[in-house]
């Protein structure tokens, strides 16, 4: 007969004291390298909400003064002589250039750009890719006069197949209309700018599909699917937050973006209906090509559109945000 021996449980261990909280390790500062590394980071964090205060004070300041001598409407004007008497000057011109200008080369650098970024992380050999990489960030190096330069001497004169390309095929919208004119006009400042900020929305992008967890595409090439629905179903989802943060940096370049716009546009204060006619403005090239110029009047006007610039960079970052938090589950720091 056999017997099951079972070993008694063991006693309960005894409350022992209680251990004192240190209200300091509660806070996350209990050495003096902590407390200082807090302390500047607080004072980093806080100096820049007063210089962003700081700034937008002083924009709106000067901007009131020379709106409330202005005797146009300032959104809708399409004239700009701050010097007159009495002054008129209005931004409709130079808001609507701005931003055509700026979504056109988001809609030519976005998809180029993410194109290029999949092709180096998981088309390329590695060298290749290293290659590529290389000459990516080369090109974010390049200043903007630069780019002004080429634009003006190269790409300016090398357009107008495109444009008559463009005109023959697309001249019925009315958009891609060509009077044979000299191609400065805004669609040619979304091009350069879509050069401009292709690096930016690339490197960026590179590194979040980088970022990819390894056993999210193995699980995916485990059932079958291909290296493009692989890419379509986990490393795309899992980077979408990061690519609209890319391509908000970029936007953000493109709508400041001045002596390289300034050197390829031929600047007027008219509204064409077609992209390729020659003329327009935006803000940053009519402050650049203006300030040295004005009078005190004009360079309160000229601040006064810089305050709408500030404005709207300020709706695109937040428009971004909102966009990023209402995916959170494709964030890599939730993946």
């Amino acid at each position: 007969m056999d017997i099951t021996t079972q070993k008694p449980a063991a006693p309960p261990a005894a409350p022992g004291p209680a251990v004192p909280v240190d209200k300091r390790a509660a806070r996350g500062a209990t050495r003096p390298g902590d407390r200082i590394f807090l302390g500047l980071s607080r004072g980093s964090g806080i100096f820049v909400l007063v210089l962003m205060a700081a700034i937008a004070a002083f924009l709106t300041y000067r901007a009131s003064i020379a709106i409330s001598k202005n005797e146009a409407n300032f959104f809708t004007s399409f004239d700009w002589n701050p010097s007159g008497i009495p002054p008129e000057f209005g931004i409709a011109v130079l808001a609507f250039g701005t931003v055509v200008s700026s979504i056109i080369a988001m809609v030519i650098a976005v998809p180029i750009s993410v194109g290029i970024a999949l092709f180096i992380t998981h088309y390329a050999p590695r060298r290749l890719g290293g290659l590529i990489a290389y000459v990516i960030d080369l090109l974010a190096a390049v200043p903007s006069i630069v780019y002004g330069l080429w634009g003006a001497l190269f790409l300016v004169p090398h357009l107008e197949g495109l444009y008559g390309w463009l005109d023959d095929y697309l001249g019925w919208t009315g958009i891609f209309e060509w009077n044979d004119g000299a191609p400065r006009s805004l669609f040619t400042v979304g091009i350069l700018l879509a050069i401009m900020i292709l690096p930016i929305i690339t490197n960026v992008s590179r590194e979040v599909f980088r970022q990819v967890p390894r056993m999210h595409e193995e699980a995916a090439l485990a059932l079958g699917a291909t290296r493009w629905e692989v890419i379509r179903m986990s490393v795309l989802p899992f980077g979408r937050s990061g690519v609209i943060s890319a391509s908000m940096l970029g936007l953000g370049r493109a709508l400041g973006e001045t002596m390289a716009v300034a050197m390829v546009l031929s600047s007027s204060f008219d509204i064409n209906a077609s992209l390729l006619d020659t003329g327009g403005g935006t803000f940053a090239q009519n402050i650049a090509s203006k300030f040295n110029e004005a009078t005190e009047m004009g360079r309160d006007a000229l601040i006064a559109s810089g305050l709408v610039l500030f404005v709207i960079t300020l709706l695109v970052n937040g428009a971004a945000r909102l966009i990023i938090a209402r995916r959170k589950e494709y964030s890599g720091a939730n993946a």
